[in-house]
Parts: structure tokens; C-alpha cells; sequence
């Protein structure tokens, strides 16, 4: 690991979670230095572990997701194993958890009863749909997320049916969201003092949140935003074109003066010089007609010449990318996006880097995912347990 330091070094972090949203967002703290102690169940553990791609019988992307984090086992239907948990988030400073609304409370591990042990407690919660409200029992992945937050219905081309976006993004925003609000109740901590508190994330809500100008478009308009394919809408050209050899070209030539320099590069000055195209709005108006002329002149030349025409005209631009394009493209190598680590049986392989990069406390991978429960004997001796009673437990089925 980097000698530098962690910006989240000395935070505590226990995740009670599973499969993507809480994983997801504890692995952002764990990567910046927090001590990240995942808390699994000992029948198996996350069911990530098993989820896509594996090597061997575990998950490639468990490796991934999982990275930085201590793994403890405990039967949170055993009384040891709930008091080992509570006895854990007692000396937490955060809490990430993402089961169904009223779990937890069921098994004496609700908001009231971790507060009494741990005023400052920040404790993150991620759901379908939140902690209140009439839906808030139900389960939701997110895919429903996705499609109660409005992200599905825009997803595709008008004369199809909506599409998914091809990886669990309302999972990940939702994560995304509930790592901001962990950060900034600890920062309401740090300034203002006090108590902690519950940072209450909905899967719904944080992919309605990414919405843009969908809410006053329809409250002051009646304007419902549908399905547009590729392009955008109000915004022309922007939009993906298939070249000669059979890829496919991303555009996005909808500034005023990058259009004039487009289509000189192009050889097609009269549009460069229209005065009828000089605005976004002109230009929209006859997308129909500008877009045949790009396809036609991506149709005719093979992607490298379109990209090599695009950057000489300064036209923002880029091939769509596979992950063939990122392991050879040298912007990802530059900036680190790739990271060499070793699987248990000595096979190296490439995960993803980190991001944000911070310049003076950059985050880092000390360790990849680890074995079920392989940290939990060391956890409950730090908390006082002795040998013989941790066997006990274990003999108990309570870790």
C-alpha cells in the first residue's frame, strides 16, 4: 500500500450488507482508509461471492468489491452472534446496512437500541424504498429503483421497450448517495457536535435524483420526457453514428462554435456558415437532416479516420468502448485505472483502480476480497473475547 495518508484513516465501518448497494459504498470508504469490517452470514456469506464471472469458486468481482474489507462471520439469529454485532457497532463509527425496513429492529438491532450504545453512531441505511412510506416493507432491487425513478422509462429508442443500462446502476448511485451523507453527518459531527444520526437512502430516490429537468419540465409544461435512442433532444448533434468498418462513434458537436468546426472538417461549410444552425434550437429543428449527413460521412470511413478528422477539428468524441478498448487505451494507463493483484492460488490479474484521485491523500488496495470470516477470531479477541469462548461460539453456530 502507499505510504500516504488516508483521508478516512481511523473510521471504524462495520457493513451489515449484501450483494451490491451497502457493499458498494462501504468499498469507497475502505479504499480511502477507513477499517471496513463486513459483517457475513457463517452459512456462506455474501452472495456475491458467487454472483458472474468466477475463478475457481469465487466471484471475480467479489474480489473487487470486497477489497479492503476485514470479513467476520456471525449468526445474527443466534443471541452471541447478535451481541458480537452489537458489540462491534458499539465502537463503529458508521454503520451500512441494506436489508428490508424492520429487519434489523426485529432482532434488537434497530436505530433506538445501537444509538443507546453508540450516541455518535452514523448509521446508513439503503433500501428499495426508504425507511417511511407506504411501500417502505416492500423489497427492491435496483432494477426497481431504476424503473420507479424514472431512469428505465428514458432508457432506449422510441419504438421499443425500455432497457436496462447494462450494469446495476441503481445500486451503485444509491451507494454513491449514502457515502455523501455518511461523510457529511460525520462532518455535521465535527463542526456542530452532538449525536450521530440516520442517513436514510431509497434506491428510487437516488436514481430520481439524477433525473435533470424531468420534474419542472412536466409540472410547468405537461412535458414527459420519452425515450430518444441515442440522441439528445434540444442538444444537436449529439449522438452515436456506426463507421465504415462497423464500429461505433460517439459525437457530441452541440456547442456553437465545436458545430462550425465539425462540419468544415466534414467538407460541408454550407452548414457550418448556415445561419439557421448558429443555435442549438435551429439546429434541433433539423436534426433529422443533420444527423443523415453525419451517419452518412461515418458510413464512409472507418473508425480511425473518423476519430483522427474529430480530434484534428477539436469535436468532442470517442469510440464506444469495450473493455478490449480500456486494457489498451493509454488514458486508463496513465491515470492508473487498472490495478495488478494476486488471486489466492497465485494467479495475477487487473481490477479496477480508484477513483476520485485525490493529490495529497490518495486512496489505495491494501488486499483484495478476503475468505468467509477469515478475520473473525481477531475481531473478537480486540473486543475481549477469549479463545475458549470464541470456539464456544463457533461450536454454537453463533460465528
Amino acid at each position: 500500500m502507499s505510504a500516504s495518508p488516508k483521508p478516512l484513516a481511523g473510521l471504524r465501518v462495520v457493513e451489515l450488507g449484501t450483494l451490491i448497494a451497502g457493499p458498494f459504498c462501504t468499498r469507497i470508504m475502505g479504499e480511502f482508509g477507513a477499517e471496513v469490517i463486513k459483517v457475513e452470514a457463517p452459512d456462506g456469506g455474501d452472495p456475491l461471492r458467487k454472483w458472474r464471472k468466477l475463478h475457481g469458486d469465487t466471484s471475480l468481482w467479489w474480489y473487487v468489491q470486497a477489497r479492503n474489507k476485514k470479513s467476520v462471520t456471525a449468526n445474527l439469529k443466534h443471541p452471541d452472534g447478535r451481541d458480537f454485532v452489537r458489540q462491534l457497532i458499539a465502537g463503529a463509527d458508521i454503520l451500512v446496512e441494506n436489508f428490508r425496513p424492520g429487519v434489523l429492529e426485529k432482532l434488537g438491532l434497530g436505530w433506538e437500541q445501537l444509538q443507546a450504545d453508540n450516541p455518535g453512531l452514523v448509521m446508513v441505511r439503503l433500501s428499495g424504498f426508504g425507511q417511511s412510506g407506504p411501500y417502505r416493507e416492500q423489497p427492491g432491487f435496483g432494477a426497481v429503483g431504476e424503473a420507479m425513478g424514472g431512469l428505465r422509462y428514458v432508457t432506449g429508442f422510441p419504438d421499443r421497450p425500455p432497457v436496462r443500462t447494462g450494469i446495476s446502476i441503481g445500486d451503485s448511485i444509491a451507494a454513491l448517495w449514502g457515502a455523501v451523507g455518511a461523510l457529511m453527518a460525520l462532518r455535521h459531527k465535527e463542526v456542530n457536535g452532538g449525536a450521530g444520526q440516520v442517513v436514510d437512502v431509497a434506491l428510487y430516490e437516488a436514481v430520481f435524483a439524477m433525473m435533470e429537468s424531468l420534474v419542472p419540465e412536466f409540472d410547468i409544461g405537461g412535458f414527459v420526457r420519452e425515450r430518444t435512442g441515442n440522441i439528445m433532444p434540444g442538444i444537436t448533434p449529439s449522438s452515436t453514428h456506426t463507421t465504415r468498418d462497423g464500429k461505433h462513434v460517439t459525437i457530441g458537436a452541440n456547442g456553437d462554435a465545436i458545430f462550425r468546426r465539425f462540419m468544415r472538417a466534414i467538407g460541408r461549410c454550407d452548414l457550418a456558415d448556415d445561419p439557421g444552425l448558429a443555435d442549438n434550437a435551429g439546429r434541433d429543428a433539423r436534426r433529422d437532416e443533420l444527423y443523415a449527413v453525419i451517419d452518412a460521412w461515418c458510413a464512409g470511413r472507418d473508425e480511425a479516420e473518423v476519430l483522427a478528422v474529430l480530434a484534428q477539428a477539436e469535436v468532442p468524441s470517442s469510440r464506444v468502448y469495450s473493455a478490449v478498448d480500456m486494457f489498451a487505451d493509454p488514458q486508463f494507463i496513465a491515470r492508473r485505472m487498472f490495478r495488478s493483484a494476486t488471486l489466492p492460488d497465485g494467479k495475477t490479474f487487473r481490477m479496477p483502480g480508484i477513483v476520485p484521485l485525490l493529490s495529497a491523500t490518495p486512496g489505495d488496495i491494501g488486499w483484495i476480497g478476503p475468505e468467509l470470516g477469515e478475520h473473525t477470531d481477531a475481531v473478537l479477541a480486540e473486543l475481549g473475547y477469549a479463545p475458549a469462548r470464541i470456539a464456544a461460539m463457533r461450536a454454537a453456530g453463533a460465528v
